[in-house]
């Protein structure tokens, strides 16, 4: 049997117990089908080394959604939404293969997702991905999110901008604010994190015209392994020099 042909795990025991939350049938089959598409996505680009089915279920689905579905960060979030636009609007910075994006619009398909990535052979697979599980609240973007950040179309265009596995906090923190409505929230994932990580943040956000609303810190349901999700929330406009030009945030971090 290859791989192509493995099916991800049943979990939703696991999905109750830690996220109060069970995929419906459609969500599991689109799971499923995501999987599978990755996979063999995978045998032409680099898209992910997590390929084993429990592995991806843990690193892949559930912490994409543990951003999104904490009792604590899903309540800061609804808070976001201003019930007069009748639109929810979400950025995936550096989608990828589409995580954290594509399984967060699986399970809230009233929002409206953007994939972001610089490459576009990433962005091309990703709009294959999105027209194969006919998700229709789900774009794929091809741009550095640099200059995403300074067009006057994307600027403060977002209530939620999600930033996995992509630089230091500081320059997550630079891509994603400028993009973010007032009261906006950026999801940051990180792995370890520590008090003089916080004490270093705070100041470059504060730069940014935003706060460290929430720092979750919690442990992965199968291997145990220790995560963090920052959430910056905008309080203010985003001066305009920033975000800064391509390779400057990585160059010269705040």
């Amino acid at each position: 049997m290859s791989l192509l042909d493995v099916s991800l795990p049943e979990m939703n025991a696991i999905w109750q117990d830690t996220l109060n939350w069970q995929p419906s049938p459609l969500q599991e089959q689109q799971f499923q089908q995501l999987y599978t598409l990755i996979l063999a996505g995978n045998q032409q680009l680099n898209l992910t080394r997590i390929t084993e089915p429990i592995e991806f279920w843990e690193k892949h689905l559930w912490d994409s959604l543990r951003g999104v579905l904490s009792r604590k960060s899903s309540s800061l979030i609804a808070k976001t939404s201003d019930p007069r636009s009748g639109t929810f609007n979400a950025i995936d910075i550096g989608s990828g293969a589409g995580f954290p994006g594509i399984p967060i619009a699986i399970v809230q398909p009233s929002w409206q997702v953007a994939l972001l990535d610089a490459t576009r052979k990433k962005v091309a697979f990703l709009n294959t991905l999105v027209a194969t599980l006919n998700l229709q609240n789900v774009k794929a973007l091809a741009d550095r999110v640099e200059e995403t950040g300074q067009q006057p179309r994307q600027r403060e265009r977002y209530d939620l901008a999600l930033v996995r596995a992509l630089g230091s906090a500081s320059v997550c923190a630079e891509y994603a604010l400028p993009l973010l409505k007032l009261q906006g929230v950026a999801v940051l994932y990180r792995g370890q994190w520590t008090d003089e990580d916080t004490a270093i943040l705070e100041p470059a956000v504060a730069q940014l015209g935003g706060t460290i609303a929430l720092i979750e810190s919690f442990k992965t349901p199968i291997s145990q392994s220790d995560r963090h999700c920052l959430y910056l929330q905008k309080t203010a406009p985003t001066p305009t020099e920033f975000p800064r030009a391509v390779g400057i945030p990585t160059q010269r971090p705040l």
